[in-house]
């Protein structure tokens, strides 16, 4: 993908279908697809950008960190280790990712507050709803390859969402 192209994809991103018809033959590693374990909770079904990553166990310190900070369009990549017992993002911090343009954000756990992301605009998808807010101990690592349901992302890759899938390609 030449960084020409890739503008062109994060400006309009094209669908994950397409994507893969372009790619089904990709044997580099470089084009990855997540499971199909995902569900959409945000205001936005379709989105892009460049990842930021960040790993953390049933605390969301550096998770509230960042999307309280500058999105400039991309895309947080959340390592939860698919822990369904707390919230990773809730409504007051899905409130605050979409005020400061973040694309979206996807979340290897649980979400809360539904009826309030479902309104953010912004993209939201995890693996599941949880009551349960997390308890803040410790903040996670933050701009670390994390492996998200047994494939690798890595910040910098680019990732598109829509409602048949999610995709990683490798930064150009």
């Amino acid at each position: 993908m030449t960084p020409s192209s890739l503008s062109s994809l994060l400006a309009s991103p094209q669908s994950t279908c397409d994507l893969c018809d372009t790619h089904k033959g990709d044997g580099s590693g470089a084009f990855r697809v997540l499971p199909p374990v995902f569900r959409s909770f945000g205001g936005w079904r379709h989105f892009a950008g460049p990842v930021v990553t960040v790993k953390c166990f049933e605390d969301n310190t550096s998770v509230k960190a960042l999307l309280e900070g500058p999105g400039l369009g991309r895309v947080l990549v959340v390592d939860g280790a698919a822990s369904l017992r707390r919230a990773l993002i809730g409504g007051n911090i899905a409130a605050a990712a979409a005020k400061n343009g973040w694309a979206g954000v996807v979340v290897d756990g649980c979400v809360r507050d539904v009826a309030e992301l479902a309104q953010a605009q912004v993209g939201i998808v995890a693996l599941a709803a949880m009551p349960l807010p997390t308890e803040r101990r410790q903040a996670g690592q933050v701009d670390v390859a994390v492996q998200i349901q047994g494939v690798w992302v890595r910040p910098g890759d680019h990732l598109v969402a829509d409602d048949d899938g999610i995709v990683v390609m490798a930064a150009v």
